[in-house]
């Protein structure tokens, strides 16, 4: 005999079956009056059936004991067989009986809708039956089952009450007949309580016959019932109608309750926040919108944006400018003027987000407003507040405001240059300004940039003396380290989540009891590889693959293929051959050879990706980027020969693992550099410790200690720049330093002579200089989307099967997934590459082709990306179709 829950009796005559455990007696009675009933395993005693309370209320069911009597011969579950019993029963005491089966009890459920993470309770059913049957023990069991919570009503107004109450989730109305009670009145006076906006209630209805045409179910849904049952006292019937209902409108109710705490968020945020249908009608403002716009929500709610009176302060073509770039699903962040109720015009930031819905289609749009930091909109908040009896605390919080264009003298905009171009294939010209015209729309924005952009607005309308001194602080604020972004939600793509989370973080930084050991077997040794005595000195089939090497579009696998996968020593005496590398270290040509031996020995060939053939892939970008006309005339000698042996040396001794893996799995590495930028920290030290070891492959012994020292800190900052947490600082701080100040001045000058002017400039200013490198090398690095298909695809796989490898071993030695999309039984690889290219590379590339000009590679991205676009819609995961794998 197990331990029996204990049974307490309400003043409304509602019974609770409590948990054992709650109770330390193993047998409890309660009196409820004469006479013996039993019910679901609870043998009451009492006069007469009709005497039982009108709800019956459980949060656990025990299974009955086998010795409760003969079963019902029309199904196994127990439950109705003790009533012969009752008769037998006398006095006054009420008795439970349990066995020693366990109790199941139900959990909470976590449930993820966006980036909120809920906890559900277990869910709670109410089973309005005016008498025990069959159908009523079904559904009984069938909650016992999925642990869920249930109670038991036998009249309307029992049901109501107990409904009030508790709040469940499920009702469950016999609707079999009307004689005790009219199941669709239940229903109505149900729906008609706030709480049931979330409730869903089945209407169990008469089994029909094969001869009996099938009733509508427009009846029971005007009635507000949800579904129909057809009668069916089978626990398992009854058991999957629960699980279903749960795990669909039972889990959609709740997560649009959880929408109640957004909307509470909204209504009590300072930013004044509109949201609008893919057609541009409103659906919300929130009240920071109504008091900015001197509006009430009744009168927006349903208009189109086109009713609203328009400012005739903006541009003509601004509102076309601002729908052809939401309807593309970029985001678009200006200043834009609106009028007020009052007629009042007024500047404000704006920040308007597509959202993506079903369909993969935009459904919404959401405006993020602030006002323009002016005196004219200052004194017209402070009058509106005024009018509409708002206190000052209102004008403070929202004259607080943002600007993110840059707005400098002129105001010149980029974006209208390539407004007029025509759909066919651009020139090579306005392939330039197309870039240029996409930087001033990225969505990277960090505090400094606004500080800037604020700072070139009001130089606009400022004295000459106030000009150049604000002139002045800009070139302070270029010059500092200030521009780290305040990264969004771009894309909520699990793909995109993961790759971000990956690359641009240092790991969870928890200890673990799994450290990952570093490889030490550190390949000092350079004489048992056969290189070439000199670069004349190279075999034919190699030399003929190397005529090529100055294009674009050189195969760099096919080297590796011919040189045994030693493609580094090869490619590089070309290439340092090229561009004087020797000569400037004074260094012979074999003390080169033995260095660049030593450093490829120290690539592991192992890896899929990050290998010598992946430091080769880079030094022929580097060296490609070097030979365009403006990174050549920005840059000294110097700087060519730092970034050819930071290209080099950038990965050198890479383990195949991210920077996370190594700090989950506590490194020798991620402790000595405290888990920041811990492998290119260390490709860098090892680089040198490895070069200054031995005379031999000592590139360096022979140049004096001060350019020795430029030359170090040039290749160490390059080397870091690569370090992807830091991608958007960089790439930021070139379009706002090179990009935004050169678009200016070629577009006010319009000589021959501008572009070696803004050349000459930027040779000027050192600062200017190491954020060319670092884009360079950055660039150089991920290229891998802009090369040709064939080698992009290429190097997709390799990539993809390094990262498939990480998350295998992250499962063995339980280390949290860094990025779990890459597990090779399920991962995307073209969904993999159209994050990477929509979060990392396009910008960035944008950007860099703007200065350096580089049609070819856009060529190839836009390219490549339509063939990762074509694999992804048509579901394939892997880099080919099937039928070009077989081919």
């Amino acid at each position: 005999m197990g331990c029996a829950p204990s049974i307490h009796v309400s003043q409304s005559g509602v019974i609770y079956c409590r948990d054992s455990d709650e109770s330390n007696s193993s047998h409890q009675t309660t009196t409820i009056s004469q006479g013996t009933t039993t019910l679901h395993g609870l043998f009451i005693k009492t006069d007469a059936a009709d005497s039982i309370p009108s709800v019956l209320a459980y949060q656990s069911r025990q299974q009955p004991p086998p010795s409760a009597g003969p079963r019902r011969k029309e199904r196994r579950e127990p439950g109705a067989s003790a009533r012969a019993r009752a008769t037998r029963c006398c006095g006054v005491e009420a008795e439970t009986q349990t066995s020693n089966a366990s109790v199941k009890q139900g959990s909470a459920t976590e449930v993820q809708i966006g980036p909120m993470r809920l906890t559900q309770d277990p869910i709670q059913v109410l089973l309005i039956f005016a008498k025990e049957d069959s159908q009523s023990d079904g559904f009984w069991w069938a909650c016992d089952r999925a642990g869920y919570r249930c109670n038991i009503a036998r009249t309307p107004e029992s049901a109501l009450e107990c409904f009030l109450d508790k709040h469940q989730e499920i009702i469950v109305i016999d609707h079999r007949n009307s004689r005790y009670f009219d199941a669709e009145d239940i229903c109505r006076s149900i729906r008609a309580t706030k709480p049931s906006e979330h409730t869903m209630i089945l209407a169990v209805v008469p089994r029909t016959s094969a001869d009996e045409e099938e009733t509508s179910v427009l009846p029971l849904l005007n009635a507000g019932f949800d579904r129909q049952f057809k009668e069916n006292s089978s626990i398992t019937a009854c058991y999957n109608e629960l699980v279903q209902i749960e795990h669909g409108e039972v889990r959609s109710q709740f997560k649009l309750r959880a929408c109640n705490a957004v909307f509470t968020a909204l209504d009590h945020c300072q930013e004044a926040i509109e949201i609008t249908s893919e057609d541009h009608v409103i659906q919300y403002v929130n009240p920071a919108f109504e008091r900015m716009m001197g509006y009430h929500k009744g009168e927006l709610i349903g208009k189109e944006l086109t009713e609203l009176p328009k400012s005739d302060k903006n541009c003509a073509d601004l509102i076309d400018n601002i729908n052809t770039f939401i309807k593309k699903g970029k985001e678009w962040q200006g200043v834009y003027y609106a009028r007020r109720k009052t007629g009042d015009s007024i500047q404000q930031h704006v920040k308007i987000t597509p959202v993506i819905g079903q369909g993969g289609k935009i459904r919404h749009f959401v405006s993020l407003k602030r006002l323009h930091c002016t005196n004219e909109n200052n004194k017209q908040l402070y009058k509106s507040h005024r009018d509409e009896k708002y206190t000052g605390d209102n004008s403070q919080s929202e004259s607080h405001s943002f600007k993110c264009k840059n707005r400098r003298k002129d105001s010149i905009d980029v974006k209208s240059i390539t407004s007029q171009s025509s759909d066919a294939a651009p020139s090579l010209p306005t392939r330039r300004y197309s870039s240029m015209a996409r930087i001033h729309s990225m969505t990277i924005e960090a505090p400094i940039t606004k500080v800037i952009n604020i700072i070139n607005a009001a130089q606009e309308n400022s004295p000459i003396t106030v000009a150049e001194a604000l002139d002045r602080v800009l070139e302070i604020l270029r010059t500092t380290e200030l521009y780290s972004p305040q990264l969004g939600t771009k894309d909520e793509d699990p793909h995109t989540s993961d790759l971000v989370g990956g690359l641009m973080t240092d790991g969870l930084r928890r200890l673990s009891g799994n450290e990952y050991v570093f490889s030490k077997n550190v390949n000092l040794s350079h004489s048992h590889l056969s290189v070439p005595n000199t670069i004349n000195d190279v075999p034919p089939c190699i030399a003929q693959l190397l005529d090529n090497e100055e294009s674009w579009d050189f195969n760099i696998f096919e080297l590796e293929a011919v040189t045994n996968k030693r493609p580094l020593v090869y490619l590089g005496l070309k290439i340092f051959a090229r561009f004087g590398v020797s000569e400037f270290l004074n260094c012979s040509e074999a003390t080169l050879r033995a260095w660049l031996q030593m450093i490829e020995a120290n690539y592991h060939s192992s890896n899929s990706y990050h290998n010598s053939t992946h430091a080769a892939d880079v030094l022929h970008a580097t060296a490609f980027f070097l030979r365009k006309e403006r990174v050549k005339g920005s840059l000294d000698h110097l700087d060519e020969v730092a970034a050819l042996i930071a290209a080099t040396i950038h990965d050198v001794d890479h383990p195949g693992r991210t920077n996370s893996f190594l700090c989950n799995a506590g490194s020798e590495l991620a402790v000595l550099y405290n888990d920041t930028a811990v492998l290119e920290s260390h490709h860098t030290a090892l680089a040198f410790q490895l070069t200054i070891k031995d005379s031999k492959c000592n590139i360096f012994k022979n140049i004096d200690r001060n350019r020795y020292r430029t030359l170090r800190q040039a290749i160490i900052d390059m080397v870091l720049a690569t370090e992807m947490t830091k991608h958007f600082e960089h790439v930021n701080k070139f379009v706002n330093s090179i990009n935004k100040p050169m678009a200016s001045e070629e577009t006010s000058s319009h000589s021959e002579g501008s572009d070696c002017e803004c050349t000459a400039n930027i040779k000027n200013f050192p600062d200017n200089q190491t954020l060319i490198k670092r884009m360079m090398i950055k660039c150089a690095d991920v290229a891998n989307p802009c090369r040709p298909l064939e080698l992009c695809i290429e190097w997709a796989g390799r990539i993809s099967e390094e990262y498939f490898a990480q998350t295998d071993e992250e499962k063995r030695q339980g280390l949290p997934v860094v990025m779990p999309v890459f597990d090779r039984n399920t991962c995307s690889i073209p969904k993999s590459q159209i994050s990477f290219i929509d979060y990392f590379i396009t910008d960035m590339f944008d950007a860099w082709d703007a200065f350096a000009h580089l049609p070819v590679l856009m060529q190839h991205l836009a390219n490549n990306y339509k063939h990762w676009k074509t694999l992804d819609e048509l579901k394939c995961k892997s880099v080919r179709l099937p039928s070009e794998n077989n081919n």
